[in-house]
């Protein structure tokens, strides 16, 4: 026997087909090699298996009569009848149609703004004023939602600072700009894209930071100029991080904030402003309508994640970089 083919039945490894370890022992490897790493991984397990895993176990509701008070088990099931229902509501195709109007108008307008950001904060020399810069705007991000609702609310009153600046220069009405269903839109993604562009740049600061400075050297030295740099170098270094934040993004793009909707709309908007949170949110509470809402609630899960697979295919397609 060759020494060759000794070391490989000493080494299953070597010489043939990888042989995969069973995943516990490995598992209990790991623990035993770095227990403290997998404590302080514990909570964040816990949490999801908790409040994210096990509240699926009532997806089942969305397939039966579920009345408040019994035992599931004792409720009757009706299959996709409430699916159906949904798609019979004459309210369905406007809250889906709004929600997707406002979810991909604040992806278009505000996604670009903090990749914008960061790269002109990575120009600035003066890093003291940088840092200014950048507490400055992160601060919106940490004020309540209901203040800044508040505070919108006021601005745009009859009497508000930006209802009587816009007024002057001929483009509303002399009147609170949320009485109009066609203003809901824009105020939601401009008070959105001012609240989070300082706290959404800070993932792309990161990563322009970890970009080689010999690279700008480099550039220098040919010629380029600062826009050349960061066309050539910054944007095509962070690229990477600005696919997968999309992924992201688009995984949620039946997601639209409830809380702010809520804070915002009123039965004068509900044309543009109904959304689907808002009205999962009439149906379970309001009516008590839980089959029902669950349903919907469902449906909106599966968009997301229908979108977000497609998404990740077509990214790692084209360009090699995805989520998974």
């Amino acid at each position: 026997m060759s020494v060759s083919s000794g070391a490989a039945l000493q080494n299953p490894d070597i010489g043939g087909q990888r042989r995969k370890r069973p995943f516990f022992k490995v598992l209990l490897r790991d623990v035993r090699r770095s227990p403290s790493l997998y404590v302080i991984l514990a909570p964040v397990i816990a949490y999801y298996l908790l409040f994210a895993y096990k509240p699926m176990s009532g997806a089942l509701i969305a397939f039966m009569d579920y009345i408040p008070g019994f035992p599931l088990w004792e409720s009757e099931w009706v299959g996709f009848s409430n699916f159906v229902d949904f798609f019979r509501d004459p309210n369905a195709f406007s809250v889906i149609r709004n929600t997707f109007v406002i979810s991909v108008s604040s992806i278009v307008w505000g996604f670009p703004v903090p990749i914008v950001f960061a790269l002109l904060l990575n120009e600035l020399r003066n890093r003291r004023f940088m840092r200014v810069v950048q507490t400055v705007s992160y601060l919106p991000h940490f004020i309540s939602l209901v203040v800044i609702c508040g505070l919108l609310r006021t601005f745009v009153t009859t009497d508000g600072a930006i209802t009587g600046v816009l007024y002057r220069l001929g483009l509303v009405p002399n009147e609170s700009l949320l009485n109009s269903p066609a203003n809901f839109v824009p105020l939601y993604v401009v008070s959105g894209i001012w609240q989070e562009f300082g706290y959404g740049a800070i993932v792309y600061i990161a990563a322009l930071l970890s970009i080689n400075t010999e690279l700008y050297e480099a550039a220098r030295i040919d010629g380029c100029g600062r826009a050349k740099q960061v066309w050539h170098i910054s944007l095509p270094g962070i690229a990477p991080t600005i696919i997968a934040m999309l992924l992201l993004r688009l995984g949620q793009v039946m997601n639209v904030g409830f809380e702010k909707v809520m804070l915002l709309y009123s039965p004068l908007i509900y044309e543009t402003a109904d959304v689907l949170s808002t009205f999962v949110y009439r149906k379970g509470l309001q009516e008590m309508n839980f089959s029902f809402s669950t349903a919907v609630g469902l449906f909106n899960s599966t968009c997301n994640f229908l979108i977000l697979m497609i998404a990740n295919t077509v990214s790692k397609r084209t360009s090699g970089n995805s989520l998974w």
